[in-house]
């Protein structure tokens, strides 16, 4: 039988049943998400500007990017490095710049964007 007929009866693991479902719900991060915070007047403004989010495996740089999106009403677009080159990022590109025209904005979180080449991150340029 196809895995997909079991997949409501696997367990949700316990890191996703934890993550907050919310930016008020993030514990620590008061100066970067308080009102006084950067992050905290970006979203107040309605308006993030480039970023980046450092810190090892499991902090919650994605679950913050993700909540970022949410709050600000932006499309979340997900790219692993490790997996992607200049293609994907040509389609991402492609598909945000029409979500523009239909007016809704994209929030793309990069993860390991360190992976990248040099012509990979010559990518961005255009767009950062």
């Amino acid at each position: 039988m196809p895995a997909e007929l079991f997949a409501s009866l696997a367990p949700t693991p316990l890191a996703e049943r934890l993550r907050p479902r919310a930016l008020a719900e993030i514990l620590g991060q008061d100066h970067l998400l308080g009102p006084e915070g950067p992050l905290g007047r970006m979203l107040a403004a309605r308006k993030l500007s480039s970023l980046i989010l450092w810190g090892p495996p499991g902090c919650g740089k994605t679950t913050i990017a993700r909540l970022l999106a949410e709050a600000t009403d932006l499309h979340f677009e997900p790219l692993s490095a490790v997996f992607s080159g200049v293609a994907d990022l040509r389609k991402i590109f492609e598909a945000a710049r029409q979500r523009r025209k239909d007016g809704k904005g994209t929030l793309l979180f990069v993860d390991e964007i360190h992976r990248f080449n040099r012509a990979q991150q010559d990518g961005f340029l255009p767009y950062v």
